[in-house]
């Protein structure tokens, strides 16, 4: 069963990444999640470079699902730092639902009155 999910998850990823390129104006924000941890990066796709990143093994919580929200938050504000306000997600095949799902709500951030998120856009 392990090796179906994995080939499955991988063609699903494949079939995305043709359709989602990170630029310098716009790079792409990647999930990679483990059993045990959650890493996100923010790719230029143009230069090949890792503009920032985060990983769960630097934030402290108590569920999954909390870390995954504060490595969304960490990676964001550095991404903010670097001065990049708008990213493409990538969810590398795995559902929108609950690790990968707290990471991009917490990369978002908050909803501000004009529409638009506190942190990142998507």
């Amino acid at each position: 069963m392990g090796s179906n999910t994995l080939s499955r998850r991988k063609k699903v990823h494949r079939r995305i990444r043709k359709h989602i390129v990170g630029t310098s104006d716009r790079p792409r924000l990647s999930v990679f999640r483990s059993n045990k941890e959650i890493y996100a990066q923010v790719i230029d796709d143009s230069t090949s470079s890792t503009v920032v990143s985060a990983s769960s093994k630097e934030v402290k919580g108590d569920s999954k699902c909390l870390v995954a929200n504060e490595v969304g938050k960490l990676v964001a504000q550095r991404a903010i730092e670097k001065g990049i306000k708008t990213v493409i997600f990538d969810r590398s095949g795995y559902i929108y639902h609950g690790r990968v799902k707290a990471l991009a709500e917490g990369a978002r951030g908050t909803k501000n009155e004009d529409g638009t998120n506190e942190l990142l856009q998507f």
